[in-house]
Formats: structure tokens, C-alpha cells, sequence
């Protein structure tokens, strides 16, 4: 029996909790060819990667929570305000090295936009506030280097 759009994408969050952290279970709400793209980073998950960002903020922030303020579901679309909320307690691997565990609190505000089809998530559109969360995690933007580099 097909879930309704709404059902999923509440499923799809509560696997991604912290306390619950269902990879498997999260990715297994996907439709085969369903794509979770991680709209900001310009990066695109499928396949046995779909749960590579659940990990990945599970790691980071075991504590890991989306506080959802605003949820609109129209037909097999759903819209959600939210926030991602935790506490560092994992390493934060970056192109420059490894950001170790620093206790801070993440409060990073974000956009969610699910695409349903047949009761499984087709697409899934996540738009981070990446500035404020790398704020959050103490790193500061090398203006100096963008201004030499021009």
C-alpha cells in the first residue's frame, strides 16, 4: 500500500533522527532512479548513496534533530521550513582537513522541497544555510585569499 506524500516525508525525517538513525530505512523510501540533492553544495546523491548525508550529519552531530516549523503539502509535493539542530561531538572532514569535535551547537536553518511519486520520494531538493552553519562550526570565510586570488 502506497503511503500519502505527506507520511513519507514525515518517515523519511524520523528515520534521520538522531535518536532513530534508520540509513537503510531512509533510503529505502526512495523510488529506484529517486535522487536526494543537496541543492547548495551542488551535490546529488542516488542509489546506495542516498544515505550518505544522514551519515555523514549523524556523524557530525549524533544528537542530530530537524525542528519543522512549516510543513505544506500540495498533492505529491511537500514543502518544509525547518531547522537542523545538534550538538558537534563528531569530526567535520573538509577540503582543507579535519574540523575536530568542538561541543558547538548547530542551529542551521533550511528549505526542503520532496517530490512524491507512487508513495515513494522521487526527488528530494534540501537547501542548507551552509554560511551559518560553517559560522556555527567556528569557520570564518578567507576573504584575503578571495581578494589576492583576484
Amino acid at each position: 500500500m502506497a503511503l500519502d506524500a505527506e507520511s513519507v516525508v514525515r518517515a523519511a525525517y524520523h528515520a534521520a533522527e538522531g535518536g532513530v538513525l534508520d540509513v537503510k530505512g531512509f533510503a529505502e523510501l526512495f523510488a529506484e532512479d529517486g535522487v536526494f540533492n543537496n541543492v547548495v553544495a551542488g551535490e546529488s546523491y542516488r542509489g546506495e548513496h542516498l544515505g550518505d548525508l544522514v551519515t555523514a550529519m549523524g556523524q557530525l552531530a549524533p544528537d542530530i534533530h530537524r525542528e519543522l516549523h512549516r510543513f505544506h503539502v500540495q498533492g505529491n509535493v511537500v514543502s518544509v521550513e525547518l531547522s537542523i539542530r545538534g550538538t558537534v561531538t563528531g569530526p567535520f572532514e573538509t577540503p582543507a582537513g579535519v574540523i575536530k569535535p568542538s561541543g558547538a551547537k548547530l542551529d542551521i536553518p533550511t528549505a526542503d522541497f520532496w517530490y512524491i511519486e507512487d508513495g515513494k520520494i522521487k526527488e528530494f531538493n534540501c537547501y542548507v544555510g551552509v554560511s551559518v552553519m560553517l559560522a556555527q562550526l567556528g569557520v570564518a570565510p578567507d576573504f584575503a585569499s578571495a581578494v589576492a586570488a583576484s
